[in-house]
Order: C-alpha cells, then structure tokens, then sequence
C-alpha cells in the first residue's frame, strides 16, 4: 500500500469541499443514476460477457481501459482488477443528439468492472429520464433498460 503524508491543512481543506459540495442542490436532470450487479464468476469471463452482451444489443466497444493491469505492469503486483468498457450505437446516438445536443455529455455508454471483496462488479451509470421532453425521456429510459440487459448478462 502506498502512504502519502497528509497535513491538517490538507484535511480541512477536503473537509470544508465536502460540506460545501453536499449542501449544493442539484440541477434538474444533473443526477446520473447507476446500475450494479455483482457476482462469482471469474473476472475474464465477466469481461467476455460484456463483450457478448454489447455486441449483441448492436453496440459497438469504442474503447477498453484496462487500468488494474497496467497498474500491475507498472510494478503493483498485487493491485485488483478495474476495467472500463465504452461503447455505442451510432444510430441511437443520432436520434439522441437530434432529440438534445446536450446529450452529448452521457456518450460514449459506459461500464466498469472491477474486483472488490471477493466478488466483481459490473456497474454503469444511466441515463437521467427527468427532462421537460417526454419524447426524449421515453428513448433514455428505453436505453436504461438496454444498459441493465447487458450488466445482467454478464452477471448471470
């Protein structure tokens, strides 16, 4: 483990953040939602599901950050897994950023995984459906569902 020492002044500092940050309201819509399973299978082939699952709900991986193995390669020789998978359709982007160029901010779909407490797991945020635009609401939660499918997927 690695240790970095701390100063009071450092602590008051993140301390007074904290307080400032969780006394802020939130804007409507701002609020990102997640969904998490866990399970026991092995991690690879958590990964290979998810892979599977996005495939087949006609996505496409448009990045693979595997931060836990590059930490190991570095010299971390114990440290956890952590990956995250990024993903899209680009028809489904296209319907959302004609509905609300705004949308922008929730591209690529996102997934991590990652090792904690002997289980992995397999979390991802969804979309906020709390917006003034029914239609708009209607596309994110069918989205949402699609994002739980694949979580479950890999789960299962």
């Amino acid at each position: 483990m690695i240790k970095f020492p701390v100063k009071k002044t450092t602590i008051l500092l993140l301390s007074t953040c904290l307080i400032i940050f969780g006394c802020v309201q939130k804007p409507k819509g701002e609020f990102i939602p997640y969904y998490q399973a866990e399970t026991n299978k092995p991690y690879a082939d958590v990964l290979a599901e998810l892979e599977v699952a996005i495939s087949e709900q006609n996505f496409r991986i448009t990045g693979h950050s595997r931060v836990g193995k590059v930490i190991r390669d570095r010299g971390t020789k114990d440290f956890p897994e952590y990956d995250t998978l990024q993903f899209c359709n680009l028809t489904h982007a296209k319907t959302l950023l004609l509905m609300s160029p705004h949308a922008v901010r929730f591209m690529p779909c996102n997934i991590v995984t990652y090792e904690y407490k002997g289980k992995i797991i397999v979390r991802t945020h969804l979309m906020p459906t709390d917006s003034d635009n029914p239609e708009l609401n209607a596309f994110l939660e069918n989205m949402n569902s699609v994002l739980k499918e694949i979580v479950d997927f890999a789960v299962e």
